[in-house]
């Protein structure tokens, strides 16, 4: 149970962003996960924050979690104040891939400009 205690915040993530077919066992003092992410992003959600616990190669917990739609990296439902480049920045890092978002959601976006509240953007991998 320690090692559960201690990944808690992780397995709490998992239920926020609804992960399928999630399983969490604890075996001589490592933590086994397993699950199917939504997308490429909300499994590495989880791994930043399986890090941010147990550091950059953690030996205390397996984890094996599937991603169920490998063709874009994210959905994002525009929020009021979203720019196509803060969206960019959220997802890459970058303000400036804004473009690529754009480019993969031409068929309900006239401009990078424009923007409306309640939209769904594909993130694509880049």
């Amino acid at each position: 149970m320690r090692m559960k205690a201690k990944y808690q915040e992780v397995l709490n993530l998992g239920e926020q962003l609804a992960i399928q077919n999630g399983d969490v066992k604890e075996e001589n003092g490592v933590l086994h996960v397993t699950g199917t992410a939504k997308n490429q992003y909300e499994k590495n959600l989880l791994w930043d924050k399986i890090k941010e616990i147990g550091g950059e190669n953690p030996s205390d917990i397996m984890a094996n979690i599937d991603v169920e739609d490998t063709s874009v990296f994210a959905i994002h439902t525009v929020k009021s104040g979203d720019t196509l480049g803060k969206i960019a920045k959220q997802y890459y890092g970058k303000s400036n891939k804004y473009n690529a978002i754009f480019e993969a959601n031409k068929s309900i976006l006239k401009s990078a400009d424009i923007i409306l509240v309640g939209q769904e953007l594909v993130i694509p991998n880049l």
